[in-house]
């Protein structure tokens, strides 16, 4: 077995149990299981090679060992430093500076998340694809997941759909916000004649944001409200266009309404990732620093 393979284990608990069947309980895919089929993966049972047909019994010990993936392929390996919030040999999470696209483009095949996590992957001795889990825009900060193998990559996905991955961002906005806290339930879509920008839409898709007041502010004259916000579902722009949509558009998102007098990019940050790790079961919360650019805009006394 090579070094850098993935392997799963678990004991067997029931009698009369089909192999296959075992294994989709474990959450693996089909398309995994094609790969271990055909790229060079093995299903043991007991230590002896057996196929998705076989009758497993109560104590049998089943091994699944993954392929060895290969690296990304036209993704270009820099190096580039990240801090790093947490790694394991399933997950890397990290923490993103604002003005860094998260994947690359045919215009800026260079110097993006993916690129970066390449060259980290690569220095490591790691052959795997970059598994981008959670993706933010370009001058968003804060905190990135990212799967070291496609089986984490699945279940990480999955885990998402179920929403059982929470993340929590915070922002500052224009004006004050007279509600503490609140919830934002509006479908947003595409805006038309554009690839960018997006807006509340009746045709759009289902999008939930829950807001929280941490603190109003005056800076120069004007009112801001510094918030929380977590996210119940993950649509382009969700938190800049329910911001948007409730006349509170993030200061420095001048494509939805705010100013960059203080702040030359959307004051966002995705500040905390929580989620239950899904090969130890071990729950994760995982804070990505405040930013300075942020902290600066916040005055030290301030009032709810």
């Amino acid at each position: 077995m090579n070094k850098h393979s993935i392997t799963l284990s678990f004991e067997i608990n029931e009698p009369q149990l089909l192999l296959r069947d075992a294994i989709k309980h474990y959450g693996i895919s089909k398309k995994a299981l094609t790969s271990i089929k055909y790229e060079g993966g093995t299903i043991l049972v007991n230590g002896e090679e057996k196929t998705v047909r076989h009758i497993l019994t109560v104590g049998d010990k089943v091994t699944i060992i993954f392929p060895e993936e290969k690296s990304s392929e036209g993704l270009i390996a820099e190096k580039g430093d990240f801090p790093i919030l947490f790694e394991d040999e399933h997950i890397l999470i990290f923490s993103k500076e604002a003005g860094l696209s998260t994947i690359p483009s045919r215009e800026h095949p260079h110097g993006t998340v993916a690129n970066f996590v390449a060259g980290y992957f690569a220095e490591s001795g790691l052959s795997s694809t970059v598994h981008i889990v959670t993706r933010l825009d370009k001058d968003t900060s804060g905190v990135i997941c990212v799967a070291k193998h496609r089986h984490a990559h699945h279940l990480l996905s999955e885990m998402q759909k179920a929403g059982t991955i929470s993340r929590e961002y915070e922002a500052i906005v224009h004006g004050f916000i007279q509600q503490d806290s609140f919830v934002i339930d509006a479908p947003i879509g595409r805006k038309d004649g554009s690839i960018i920008e997006r807006l509340i839409s009746q045709e759009g898709k289902y999008a939930k944001t829950s807001v929280q007041v941490l603190n109003r502010f005056h800076l120069q004259g004007e009112e801001l409200t510094h918030v929380r916000l977590q996210l119940h579902t993950g649509r382009t722009h969700q938190i800049r266009v329910h911001m948007m949509s409730i006349g509170h558009p993030l200061i420095g998102d001048d494509l939805y309404g705010g100013s960059q007098k203080f702040i030359s990019r959307q004051a966002l940050h995705a500040r905390e990732l929580n989620l239950k790790h899904p090969f130890s079961g071990e729950t994760l919360k995982i804070i990505s620093p405040f930013p300075k650019d942020m902290k600066d805009i916040i005055p030290t006394k301030t009032t709810k």
